[in-house]
């Protein structure tokens, strides 16, 4: 005997003590996909024969398979459960669960039950209970289909049990084998001129019958249509779209699901009492001109559709009324009423008609949700979800998506077919869509193309959404903070504690031969959203303005009029290079360098480094004198002496290094910008062009504004040619020995992954003097650089790879249109890794 059972279901095996479950479940199912009663007996008191811990054992029994179930897994329970209360709390699991519940019954002789337990020492309750089991099992297997469960198996006897197998079936749901492309219809409602319209300028070629009626339709390319339900009512032709649709279905050129007005069509066509409104008139009179055979046809037809489906390995999911993510997949009378009729606040609008909660606006799930039912003016993706009821039936359009295309195609109506109670250009404003704590707080695992899933711990979390919360612009302006950067492999050299050969024989056994160094600018990281005009932010970005420039942990660099300029400065020059056209796009993201330092660390320059300084120079010459005073006087100080010469000397380098990043600014006056990568615009993303492209546009903009943009310079490096790698290092000496900060050196090619996974995007290489500023003046004292060779590398390494990974897919999610909130996940998953016990100045 074939037993089937879906392939997501609670089994509840059913049987008299002895009736062989536990040796049944055994033979059929995994041990971890039973959970037996007399397991968890003895996992609460010790004894799995002690009565008395029933009651606990089942609390934790019901508590792991919840878990189960809630994680999408066949779950078996092993007991008794002759007594239809305690199978009532198991059908009631899996309701909560949305699962489907089946009952497995191993229908034994009572005799051969009493000779197994008499034969198992642990079992000394007697024949008395096996006899009141087998009772309650007789008592009950008439009415377990009544008691909720979706399938009933009884095996009676030794030879059904011992011949019975089971088979796995699939959901009725679940297509997740059909992988398109597909193009999703929204609500016809009868109209079937617009259909067929529709499916014209969708590339479908129309089948008709020797009436001239169409009867299937099929796309050339092998693409097929799915409908979102509400296929009837309303409009001048629902047996039209219907034999049309039912055609499509049954020669596999297209999906269905059911809609509410398909639900209530059947019931109506069954004879069962229901209002005759909305439509359904309007149906049931064109129906009625039909033949019988057609109105049979259209009632098993419209029985049969489901509530949603699940395709394309579970990315997209078709529901009339959309459907939560906890729902996908899953079958329940519950999932089944949100599907055809969503969930409502229990309040009405001035219309009358019920207002429906707003499940879009919170909806996470990784899936698309297309879906239909509440007619809106236009189209708007909102978190993956777009519907696609545009109310053609109204007078409005009969729309469709190209999945995986993400290209909507409509068509007018071709009148108004049906008044509305609520006008269709009166959808309820959705106004702006708050952020929400939930999606960047707690311990959380973010998912990225090029580095796999990054921990976030809740700790971590806490903080950035503290330093967010206090410091940073707007949250919705910020699409990216750049990774950190991790430094080149300590020197060889004696005399320095970074040189480029390092880097350049770290990038040659990543298998990249080819490097581009960039000069480091004496400024701060920035970040420069713009837009092209003022419709832009709302429309993409959920918020007023017209850009933001902020640093690389979100803080504003300047105040909003100078912020503003520097804004209107960057779109004319944008505007200028022709850039807008060319990369098709009405926003930019541009990773930059804004100079000089001081003009957003003046206060860290003052205080920290400054006033260090300053005493140092008026207090170490001082001692200087005074020990050689005093070593004229025939004191023997000439290691003290030499010690403090030292040190003014080194004080006087550190104020000099320093001095370098500070000039004079007047508003905009004396501030440059040096971009030197395009990130992101619409659409698209940057990284895989080579670094020389993106210089390239950089001088295109200084070309349009030279007196804010300044240039980058740099040089490519070949790491498998020696008087290549020559020149490189004479480069770095030579800017570094101008006081410079030093390099960057990164793959020519930018996105690199080599052997080991993804290439480091750069590694810096800092100048003797300017590591002074990080490390202290007296850092180049030979002591003090052998405890600095000791520094470790590996977790600023690891920490530039991950933040590199989330930017990358921060990018990926904001170029593509995706909801605010998947791109701000992995802003703040960056942010967050930055409170890693890192050293910072590494």
């Amino acid at each position: 005997m074939e037993l089937t059972i879906p392939d997501l279901s609670l089994v509840v095996l059913i049987g008299a003590s002895g009736s062989g479950k536990s040796t049944f479940a055994a033979r059929h199912f995994a041990p971890t996909q039973v959970l037996s009663s007399d397991y968890f007996r003895g996992l609460v008191s010790d004894d799995e024969n002690d009565q008395s811990a029933t009651a606990d054992a089942f609390d934790v029994l019901h508590h792991v398979a919840g878990k189960r179930l809630a994680a999408g897994r066949v779950t078996v329970v092993d007991a008794t459960n002759v007594q239809r209360r305690a199978r009532a709390a198991l059908v009631a699991l899996a309701r909560e669960h949305d699962v489907l519940p089946v009952a497995v019954v191993l229908d034994l002789p009572e005799d051969v039950c009493v000779a197994r337990n008499a034969a198992r020492p642990d079992r000394d309750f007697g024949a008395r209970v096996v006899r009141r089991h087998v009772a309650d099992l007789r008592k009950s297997l008439r009415h377990l289909g009544k008691e909720g469960f979706r399938k009933v198996h009884v095996l009676h006897g030794q030879s059904e049990v011992d011949s019975a197998s089971f088979a796995y079936e699939r959901m009725l749901n679940d297509l997740r084998h059909e992988t398109g492309p597909f193009d999703v219809v929204g609500d016809v409602h009868g109209c079937r001129a617009e259909l067929e319209e529709l499916l014209g300028a969708l590339g479908y070629v129309l089948s008709r019958d020797d009436a001239g009626r169409a009867v299937d339709a099929a796309h050339p390319e092998g693409r097929r249509a799915a409908f979102v339900g509400d296929l009837v009512d309303r409009g001048p032709d629902t047996p039209g779209v219907l034999r049309l649709v039912m055609g499509m279905v049954r020669s596999g050129h297209a999906f269905a699901v059911s809609g509410n007005h398909e639900h209530k069509l059947v019931r109506a066509l069954r004879g069962r009492d229901v209002k005759v409104a909305h439509g359904l008139g309007e149906s049931l009179a064109q129906l009625a001109e039909e033949p019988a055979g057609f109105r049979e046809e259209v009632e098993a037809f419209c029985h049969g559709l489901v509530s949603h489906h699940v395709l394309d390995g579970g990315a997209l999911v078709l529901a009339h009324a959309g459907l939560p993510e906890r729902f996908h997949g899953r079958a329940s009378s519950r999932v089944r009423s949100f599907a055809l009729y969503g969930d409502t606040t229990g309040e009405t609008d001035e219309f009358g008609l019920p207002v429906r909660y707003p499940w879009a606006d919170d909806y996470r799930g990784e899936a698309v949700v297309l879906y239909g039912h509440t007619p809106v003016p236009d189209v708007e993706w909102v978190n993956r979800t777009l519907c696609l009821d545009t109310g053609v039936v109204f007078g409005g359009r009969l729309t469709a998506l190209r999945y995986p295309e993400k290209e909507v195609v409509s068509v007018a109506a071709h009148r108004v077919w049906y008044e509305p109670v609520r006008p269709l250009g009166t959808a309820p404003d959705r106004g702006p869509r708050p952020l929400k704590l939930g999606d960047v707080t707690g311990n959380r695992a973010v998912g990225t193309a090029h580095h796999g899933r990054v921990a976030i711990s809740a700790e971590h979390s806490a903080a950035a959404l503290e330093v967010m919360s206090r410091f940073a612009v707007d949250p919705r302006w910020l699409a990216y903070l750049p990774p950190t950067m991790a430094p080149t492999a300590t020197s060889a050299r004696q005399d320095v504690l970074e040189h480029p050969a390092e880097a350049f024989a770290g990038f040659r056994g990543a298998g990249v031969a080819h490097v581009l160094c960039e000069e480091k600018h004496m400024g701060s990281r920035a970040v420069v959203l713009v837009c092209r005009d003022a419709a832009t932010a709302p429309r993409r970005f959920d918020v007023e303005g017209t850009g933001a420039v902020h640093t690389r942990t979100g803080r504003a660099f300047f105040p909003t009029d100078l912020n503003e300029a520097l804004l209107d400065r960057v779109r004319a020059a944008v505007a200028s290079a022709g850039l807008w056209e060319e990369l098709a796009t009405d926003w930019l993201l541009l990773d930059a360098e804004l100079l000089p330092w001081s003009a957003k660390a003046d206060g860290l320059v003052r205080e920290q480094y400054a006033s260090v300084g300053a005493a140092a120079c008026a207090a170490l010459p001082r001692a200087v004198d005074a020990l050689t005073a005093a070593r004229e006087r025939g004191v023997d100080v000439g290691d003290l002496l030499a010690r403090t010469a030292s040190r003014a000397a080194n004080a006087s380098a550190y104020r000099a290094a320093y001095r370098r990043y500070v000039w004079d600014t007047d508003g905009l006056d004396g501030v440059r910008l040096a971009p030197f990568q395009v990130l992101a615009s619409q659409g698209r993303t940057y990284e895989g062009k080579p670094h020389p492209w993106h210089l390239a546009v950089a001088g295109r903009l200084r070309a349009a504004d030279p007196d804010l943009f300044t240039a980058t310079r740099n040089l490519v490096v070949d790491t498998t040619d020696e008087r290549s790698l020559a020149a490189g290092a004479a480069w770095w000496e030579e800017l570094t020995a101008a006081g410079g900060e030093g390099m960057v050196v990164k793959p020519l090619a930018n996105l690199v992954r080599g052997r080991r996974g993804l290439v480091q995007p750069g590694v810096k290489v800092r100048g003797r003097e300017y590591l002074r500023i990080i490390y202290g003046p007296d850092y180049t004292e030979t002591a003090n650089l052998d405890r600095l060779r000791e520094r470790s590398l590996g977790g600023k390494r690891s920490l530039a790879l991950r933040e590199y990974a989330l930017g990358l897919e921060g990018l990926r999610r904001v170029a593509a249109g995706e909801p605010l909130w998947r791109v701000h996940e992995c802003v703040f998953a960056v942010l967050a890794l930055e409170s890693e016990p890192v050293d910072p100045r590494l």
